[in-house]
């Protein structure tokens, strides 16, 4: 009994410990164009990643977007947009439709990322750990609506999130893009 038990105990410490160690540099996305990015590449800089569809109240979101990638993307800072049809099927488009609509609508110039899952069975191993403190070491949270805003550090760990509602000219944001 004794030695289960302290096999049990030291598995859950193993696993936090792995979850803690994790980053969010361990994962490599499709770019929307289908090629391999790995987030790595992104190490030093601050990341906004954004859940992203163009058929949404939300949507209009992408005009300060850009606004806020223009303004701090020299002072090691990108946004990544994530492309996902999870909330009533508004972002029904292929990744060249979805492509397309972001480049003339709202000539956006960050990262966008191939269409991904946000939640439910088949959520995107990335968001998996954006979502589940388990994986990121730091909280819990739920992917309520398209153009939810999480904040990872130049380090590649979570820092905060922001919902759909929170501009992304906010101060919450932009004062983290300046600590």
């Amino acid at each position: 009994m004794k030695k289960t038990l302290t096999f049990i105990v030291l598995m859950i410490f193993s696993m936090t410990l792995i979850a803690q160690t994790k980053s969010f540099y361990d994962f490599t996305v499709k770019n929307i164009d289908g090629e391999d990015f790995s987030l790595s590449s992104l190490k030093g800089k601050k990341v906004l990643v954004v859940n992203t569809a163009s058929k949404c109240g939300f949507t209009p979101q992408y005009e300060d977007l850009q606004k806020l990638y223009e303004k701090y993307k020299s002072q090691n800072f990108v946004i990544i947009g994530f492309p996902a049809n999870n909330f009533m099927s508004q972002e029904p488009g292929t990744n060249s439709e979805i492509k397309e609509f972001c480049s003339s609508k709202y000539s956006v110039t960050f990262p966008m990322m191939a269409k991904i899952s946000v939640k439910g069975d088949d959520i995107h191993s990335l968001y998996k750990w954006l979502t589940e403190k388990e994986q990121n070491g730091v909280m819990d949270s739920k992917v309520k609506w398209n153009f939810q805003k999480y904040m990872i550090s130049e380090d590649g760990k979570l820092v905060d999130v922001a919902y759909s509602k929170t501009n992304p000219l906010d101060e919450q944001i932009v004062n983290w893009i300046k600590e």
